[in-house]
């Protein structure tokens, strides 16, 4: 009896032993799983990083942060264009149009558009004139810019004309300025503390200090 007691736990032994050999034999199971597990263990932790660097970055129902008051300017609204263009018509029905390298509304209730490397296109009764400046305000309601530095207009006749410290009304065609303006027509060139200007009727009213220095033979009479 012990005899055959122990062949049947020898058979058993020899079963788990063969089991066992199998499953290191080269080319097994356990070969294909550790190339599992070298091949995707990798792949699985590049992918919990990259969970734990984007998960924080992910909208939540809730934020939570802290401010000084002291120090934070609330923007409601704002707006920015590159190469941004705005249409019109002159008060006579005549289309102009308004161009800008950049145009920023910081708020729509303001009504009013920096820009940046701003060309103006109207059309005059001589025939279209061009007006550039390094940058303005529009006013959207109003469709008046008031001009930083130098503006020039140059028409289709050659009539040029440059001044500073001046507004341009784009449906009247007028330049008003005030605190000391400055400029040139083809006759000269002026400077008065204050200037009106039709640009459509050629005209220009100087008051206040006026100064102008006329170019001899350059007036040209109507």
């Amino acid at each position: 009896m012990a005899i055959g007691k122990r062949r049947i736990e020898t058979q058993e032994a020899q079963q788990l032993r063969s089991r066992r050999q199998h499953f290191a034999a080269p080319g097994g199971s356990h070969d294909r799983l550790v190339r599992f597990l070298a091949r995707f263990l990798p792949m699985g932790v590049g992918i919990v990083a990259a969970l734990m660097i984007i998960t924080p970055l992910s909208p939540r129902g809730e934020i939570s942060f802290l401010l000084d008051r002291n120090e934070v300017a609330v923007i409601q609204e704002r707006l920015r264009v590159d190469n941004a263009l705005y249409r019109g018509q002159d008060a006579q029905g005549r289309p102009f149009s308004l161009t800008a390298g950049e145009a920023v509304q910081k708020s729509s209730v303001e009504g009013i558009v920096r820009l940046d490397e701003l060309v103006a296109r109207l059309l005059m009764s001589e025939g279209p004139a061009r007006v550039e400046a390094p940058g303005g305000q529009y006013d959207i309601r109003e469709d008046v810019v008031d001009v930083n530095g130098t503006m020039t207009m140059a028409a289709a006749d050659g009539y040029r004309m440059s001044a500073s410290g001046v507004s341009l009304d784009l449906k009247d065609k007028t330049l008003e300025g005030s605190g000391g303006v400055e400029g040139a027509v083809p006759a000269g060139t002026f400077r008065a503390d204050r200037l009106d200007a039709d640009l459509d009727q050629r005209t220009v009213t100087l008051t206040g200090n006026a100064r102008l220095r006329m170019e001899p033979g350059k007036l040209r009479m109507p």
